[in-house]
């Protein structure tokens, strides 16, 4: 639980000022949930935690034995990607929105007003 504190630079709080600024350093919105390198690991990891998918991954597993399969092993993998790549496509594109309107926000004029 990070709180964010603003400190207005009118001379009356430097100290203050001066010790907040060292914990936080930025006063910046971020409301992304990937970075693009962690987007993979992070949205599988996610997607995995629901039962549907994991219902669909224990039946690939399934398949790849040869006393138990039922489908093709590429067939029964198919329905489980395609739901995997459909979440994927459906986080990223609302990931890079939150993007997009955290970048206006944080470039955004504003205004100070102290007593």
């Amino acid at each position: 639980n990070k709180w964010r504190i603003v400190f207005p630079n009118n001379g009356r709080q430097w100290k203050d000022w001066k010790q907040a600024s060292v914990f936080y350093s930025g006063n910046r919105i971020q409301t992304t949930k990937y970075m693009w390198f962690t987007f993979l690991p992070q949205n599988l990891f996610e997607q995995f935690h629901r039962l549907g998918n994991l219902y669909f991954f224990f039946l690939v597993v399934l398949n790849w034995f040869p006393q138990v399969e039922v489908f093709h092993r590429e067939i029964a993998m198919l329905p489980l990607i395609v739901v995997l790549l459909a979440s994927m496509i459906k986080d990223a594109i609302e990931d890079y929105r939150k993007y997009r309107f955290d970048k206006t926000i944080n470039f955004s004029k504003t205004r100070v007003y102290d007593k």
